[in-house]
């Protein structure tokens, strides 16, 4: 029919009726995530409808959409309400890169759009790229990667695996590693505990308890990333300790990550606890100064690889940079990210006195900042106690100092907007989202504020 073939006008917002410019937002993606993840991944994302409240954005593949929904996605929505203050969600067309444009989509494609959140199976990924081949070992985390391979050679030997340890040190890395080994011959279910909750969420709602409990129970091997973030919520722990229970019980393996010990899970069922402490639990440590030397030659031979270009930078330099990065792998490649790029806009060979002048905001900035930290500093800041900060309290001696605390969470912590939200009390990552632009407008506008937070920072970056 005709409707089905409209032209694009009748699918786009006009110029005079859109409020967003595509190019600009894609430079703000650019500068927000940094080239290396902008050309990767972001760079691709093409608007294809805009709402007032949402948008819809092409992708090439499901695996691109995917990828970028559980690494990106929070950070994307900010940025983009930062240009329309009114959106509050992103849906995702999948591009068939046979496809020239986007822009030849009838009105009845359209329609087919559905959000990513509506499969479950759209969370059962697992990135090719994370695997045992390319996992840099040393000292810190050779036990864990050990027995991340005797898993895949005898199943259910070590029933849980459990791994622990920071951020950005090495677990989903794993967790990736031991799906992909075993995926060819087992039903593998590789799912962070995050969009367990969703799911779960969204079936009690759709009163499709039954699909779920199916879908989740049937696995062989079963993985599941970041497993503190159940904390607090009983109903879902009720679901996952039956899910585990039903899943060891017919011989399945369990892999699960945290950020903590299992006895140091915070809100969470002691029989939960008991269960997860109950296999073997292996603990990754902080990267020694061997492994950051390693994981820096590693990634400067991937670069090369990729892009086709020397990197000049001497074993002096490698070592300043292993030496100096005292937080976490994610980290050391972004300071890494950092000094190629100096060398490559500047066309020259990096010096230790190049290097501590690139970095040396950075350096001083990396400490081992937590959202706890932060909380407890503004407290006492600002002389208010830390319940009373963190409760449902609306009154502006609390409801300022709640908002400074989450911003500078956002400013100065990797972690993601929904799990700042759950750090403070449990709000939604929105809260977060308004907090961190009022306290940005409140620091450009107000001098007393502007002093506050740079105390606060100082204070921070001393302890």
């Amino acid at each position: 029919m005709e409707k089905n073939n409209i032209k694009k006008q009748n699918i786009y917002t006009s110029e005079e009726e859109k409020t967003l410019n595509w190019d600009e937002v894609q430079e703000s993606f650019k500068k927000t995530f940094g080239n290396e993840i902008y050309n990767s991944w972001l760079q691709k994302l093409s608007l294809i409808k805009e709402f007032n409240d949402y948008l819809i954005l092409g992708v090439p593949t499901r695996f691109f959409r995917d990828w970028i929904v559980s690494r990106y996605l929070d950070k994307i929505l900010e940025q983009v309400k930062g240009f329309k203050l009114s959106l509050n969600r992103i849906e995702f067309k999948i591009i068939e890169e046979s496809k020239q444009s986007p822009e030849l989509i009838s009105i009845n494609e359209l329609n087919k759009v559905t959000e990513i959140k509506d499969s479950i199976l759209n969370y059962n990924r697992l990135n090719p790229n994370l695997n045992f081949q390319n996992f840099i070992q040393g000292r810190s985390n050779e036990i864990a990667l050990s027995y991340s391979k005797k898993v895949c050679e005898h199943l259910s030997r070590y029933n849980p695996l459990y791994l622990c340890g920071g951020v950005g040190l090495g677990k989903t890395h794993l967790l990736n590693a031991i799906g992909l080994e075993l995926q060819t011959e087992n039903n593998v279910m590789f799912i962070s505990a995050e969009r367990f909750m969703y799911h779960f969420i969204k079936s009690i709602k759709k009163n499709d308890m039954v699909n779920f409990k199916d879908f989740f129970r049937k696995s062989s091997v079963f993985i599941i990333d970041d497993i503190q973030f159940i904390s607090g919520k009983e109903s879902l722990q009720e679901e996952f300790f039956h899910t585990f229970n039903s899943l060891m019980d017919k011989g399945s393996q369990i892999i699960i990550s945290s950020d903590r010990s299992p006895m140091k899970l915070d809100r969470i069922q002691e029989r939960i606890k008991s269960r997860l402490a109950g296999g073997l639990v292996v603990d990754i440590e902080v990267p020694d100064i061997d492994l950051k030397i390693g994981i820096i030659k590693k990634k400067i031979q991937e670069i090369q690889n990729e892009f086709k270009e020397n990197i000049d930078l001497s074993e002096e330099v490698i070592n300043y940079i292993a030496t100096e990065s005292k937080t976490n792998i994610r980290e050391l490649i972004g300071v890494l990210n950092r000094v190629i790029a100096f060398g490559r806009v500047h066309n020259k060979s990096l010096t230790i006195g190049d290097c501590k002048n690139i970095l040396r905001d950075v350096f001083s900035q990396i400490r081992v900042i937590t959202v706890d930290k932060i909380q407890n500093i503004v407290s006492n800041y600002f002389n208010i106690g830390l319940a009373d900060m963190l409760s449902q309290r609306r009154s502006r001696p609390l409801a300022r100092p709640r908002q400074i605390a989450m911003y500078l969470a956002k400013k100065m912590t990797s972690r993601s907007l929904p799990e700042i939200g759950r750090r403070f009390a449990n709000r939604d990552h929105t809260t977060v989202i308004h907090a961190v632009k009022t306290i940005t407008r409140l620091s450009e506008q107000d001098d007393e504020m502007k002093k506050n937070i740079s105390q606060i920072k100082s204070l921070l970056l001393e302890q």
